[in-house]
């Protein structure tokens, strides 16, 4: 990872438009707090991806807070070609100013859906896509029109994930490879927060209720492992409804569980 954002601050000497795609889900724990000090002063796009499966009402709270903040942002699924035409063309207006070919560099952690946005800015199959973390490997250019190149990357998650909160969130929404965390865990600490949330957990299964007539293995016993696994895969494809787990509200100091 540390080796992956010394060369992106390399190739930021090409490039002049930066588009950070972000999970809406989680737009405070999926930022990299490296990239303000590794950007600089070039300018930059916002991209909240996966708008589909995030809250709307809190998706309207981040699009504020981030122009509050002075970045242009757009909330997009990144599946869809008309979401993310809106992306396409603020990044095209971000570029205009300078003459002749602009480059754009897409960047975000692991699993953010980077492949998913490049292949709509660039209306074709170009990158890569699969629902894990570390898919991408190598820089790729793909021309997004006649005068804009977007290089995608690896996905690039910061050396240390700073809190046990961050770290349940990350999983949950994939940024994290499912070899480093304990899906048992981790579905523990999502249902205690959704819980303890003013809507309470409403139609969201505990793990128990999830893995009954489901995952028992012979003799009666429950496999709670892979039912966690599943657990989360289903929240990642919004089985559970629209649930974003961060807002710009929330004090961070307050949201561990």
């Amino acid at each position: 990872m540390v080796r992956a954002m010394r060369r992106m601050g390399e190739y930021l000497k090409l490039i002049d438009v930066v588009v950070e795609v972000v999970d809406a889900r989680v737009p405070r724990s999926c930022r990299n707090p490296m990239l303000d000090t590794i950007i600089g002063n070039r300018k930059r796009l916002i991209v909240l991806n996966r708008d589909d499966l995030a809250d709307p009402v809190i998706t309207k709270l981040w699009l504020e807070h981030f122009k509050a903040a002075g970045l242009p942002v757009a909330a997009v699924d990144g599946r869809a070609q008309p979401s993310v035409k809106r992306a396409a063309q603020m990044v095209s207006e971000l570029a205009e100013s300078k003459p002749g070919t602009s480059r754009a560099l897409v960047v975000g952690l692991p699993n953010s859906g980077k492949s998913s946005i490049i292949n709509g800015l660039v209306r074709r199959a170009a990158a890569k896509t699969e629902d894990r973390a570390g898919v991408t490997r190598q820089l790729q250019w793909f021309r997004m029109n006649k005068g804009v190149e977007v290089m995608d990357t690896p996905g690039i998650l910061v050396p240390k994930i700073p809190d046990a909160t961050a770290q349940w969130k990350l999983a949950m929404t994939g940024a994290v490879p499912r070899d480093r965390y304990d899906p048992e865990e981790i579905v523990a600490h999502f249902y205690r927060w959704i819980v303890a949330t003013p809507q309470g957990a409403g139609p969201v299964p505990d793990l128990e209720t999830f893995a009954a007539g489901r995952f028992v293995r012979r003799g009666g016993e429950i496999d709670y492992h892979n039912a966690a696994q599943s657990y989360i895969s289903a929240f990642g494809a919004g089985t559970f409804g629209r649930i974003s787990l961060e807002s710009p509200d929330d004090d961070p100091r307050s949201q561990g569980t």
